[in-house]
């Protein structure tokens, strides 16, 4: 099932033999805002309309929202994508949930999270963070996670798409690209190295080590 070598064309690899499983596992990178932008406006206007939430308090939960998702985003790629199975079946779900990107990185439709898997994610981190904070915190605080994963998404398609020119972003793309091309061990922030700062798992650190 999987290449010996990694394309750099815009191919991929079949994950299911039903065409009905299959469409599900690919997705154009401009759904997850589709999908994703109409619950941000929602959960504005309940923040400030139901709840009456002030702008000093709906600004410090949606960056405490955007925080902690930055954790998240580093925690599921480390720990969660790059998962060393060692039976058949465990090694055929982590090269569905992520070694296919690694084998065929330039996959236009595997970029970005497909539905099938990021809505499930997203009801149940709302429920758990619900839990934590309350009906009337959860809203502002999900808009800045929500927020912090369609930039990760988007900025994850761009990364492999876009000619980046500012230095911010080449830093972050040559931040991910060394993690596909050098050493899929290191580097697992996306849209921020910051936790791979944190955690010593960035690329200069370890040189320094």
């Amino acid at each position: 099932m999987t290449k010996l070598y990694v394309s750099n064309k815009d191919e991929t690899a079949r994950m299911f033999k039903s065409d009905f499983l299959e469409a599900f596992s690919k997705v154009h990178w401009s759904v997850p805002l589709f999908i994703y932008v109409p619950v941000i406006v929602y959960l504005f206007y309940s923040s400030i309309v139901d709840y009456k939430v002030s702008a000093l308090d709906m600004l410090g939960l949606i960056i405490a929202g955007l925080f902690v998702w930055t954790i998240t985003e580093y925690l599921l790629h480390r720990f969660i994508f790059h998962f060393n199975a060692t039976s058949d079946f465990g090694k055929r779900i982590s090269f569905m949930f992520h070694g296919v990107h690694h084998d065929y990185p330039n996959d236009t439709k595997r970029l970005v999270m497909p539905p099938s898997v990021s809505i499930p994610l997203a009801v149940g981190f709302f429920f758990l963070f619900k839990a934590i904070l309350g009906n009337i915190s959860v809203a502002p605080f999900y808009i800045g996670f929500i927020a912090g994963y369609l930039f990760y998404d988007i900025s994850h398609y761009a990364i492999h798409h876009f000619n980046m020119h500012s230095k911010f972003w080449l830093a972050i793309k040559n931040h991910h690209m060394r993690h596909h091309y050098q050493n899929p061990e290191l580097g697992f922030g996306v849209s921020s190295p910051l936790w791979d700062l944190i955690f010593k798992t960035d690329y200069d650190a370890q040189k320094a080590d």
